[in-house]
């Protein structure tokens, strides 16, 4: 009769609806097929046994560092990311029907079209080649440039490439969180921005903006920006939330 009891005390439940065996107790994929319960059970089951176990994690207040808990890829992570996938690849051909492509006239080949420029994901890189008011020119050489535009232009690229594949290396934190590492997030943030003022100046002569400034904002915006999100993360660096979110993210020591 008592161990009746304790195990009914166990099960919890949630607004009247059935109860959710404990974690020692919770039923196999099999056996939930066995019992032939719905979708809609298991997912009930799923939100209910990770709302059950955050809220018992939380009144451990002598807790400073726990585990991260996770659910088993199959069912549940199988079954939530299918979900979204085809939420995706719904809306991907409901606009593709409601809003067809545009498809302009045949190129001339005999003619050299007025505005060259590649695809919209090679702007930035488009936007380097044009760096040539940042080549210098030698006063020992006569006033000449040491290399060419298109050959500077073509060193700016490697050297951005190349600064983005060191950063991986250079950040070995195991912070996950932006506010956890304000100064490396905000390089990235930084980083964002300049793809998008390069990109930008591969197109000068499309915008209506002076070409001078368009080249000053180009350097000088991810500057500011990247400045502006350090300063507001660091801000964010104290207070109960930080400390809540750093304990909850944060993994416990191996043993």
């Amino acid at each position: 009769m008592t161990d009746n009891t304790d195990t009914a005390a166990d099960a919890q439940t949630d607004g009247g609806n059935a109860p959710v065996p404990p974690d020692d107790e919770t039923p196999t994929w099999r056996e939930r097929k066995e019992r032939r319960v719905g979708l809609s059970r298991l997912t009930y089951e799923y939100f209910e046994r990770a709302r059950r176990e955050d809220q018992d994690l939380r009144q451990e207040s002598d807790y400073v560092e726990r585990d991260v808990l996770a659910f088993p890829t199959w069912p549940h992570e199988v079954i939530r990311n299918l979900s979204l996938t085809a939420f995706f690849v719904g809306m991907i051909f409901f606009l593709s029907a409601t809003l067809p492509p545009h498809i302009a006239a045949p190129a001339n080949p005999s003619q050299t079209p007025a505005i060259i420029l590649p695809d919209w994901y090679l702007y930035w890189s488009f936007g380097l080649l044009k760096l040539g008011p940042l080549n210098p020119e030698l006063a020992i050489l006569g006033g000449e440039k040491l290399m060419a535009d298109r050959a500077y232009g073509v060193i700016a690229n490697l050297v951005v490439v190349g600064a983005i594949a060191v950063v991986p290396f250079l950040n070995k934190g195991s912070a996950r969180r932006p506010v956890e590492e304000p100064f490396w997030a905000s390089i990235g943030v930084a980083g964002v921005v300049f793809s998008i003022t390069i990109a930008a100046l591969s197109m000068k002569n499309l915008l209506p903006i002076d070409p001078h400034l368009l080249f000053d904002l180009t350097f000088l915006l991810p500057i500011v920006v990247g400045g502006l999100s350090y300063a507001v993360l660091k801000t964010m660096r104290e207070g109960y939330m930080f400390d809540l979110n750093r304990r909850y993210y944060r993994l416990r020591p191996p043993k």
